[in-house]
């Protein structure tokens, strides 16, 4: 079982939809299974699975996740534009 967390509960049907639409089946699961902001898809991976099987499962949530808007990333900064670059466009 892998889980990989989405964090936005009102996202998870969308997840869950897209995924099945690309012939990948996952396991959703949401309040009050688990605290509200920690929802997470969870994927059952067996020894049947081929790295074929993973790579293209890896690129259907990638596909997904831009499509209902899920990637997050950290850079250690708040993601605003820098000073300088607004200054620049007043």
């Amino acid at each position: 079982m892998i889980p990989v967390m989405l964090y936005n509960p009102a996202k998870i049907p969308a997840f869950s939809r897209e995924c099945l639409l690309r012939k990948l089946a996952v396991v959703v699961v949401g309040f009050p299974a688990t605290p509200l902001i920690k929802s997470r898809v969870r994927f059952c991976i067996s020894a049947a699975h081929t790295e074929e099987d993973l790579i293209a499962a890896l690129r259907v949530v990638d596909q997904v996740a831009d499509q209902v808007m899920i990637k997050y990333k950290w850079t250690g900064r708040p993601n605003v534009a820098p000073s300088r670059l607004v200054k620049q466009q007043s």
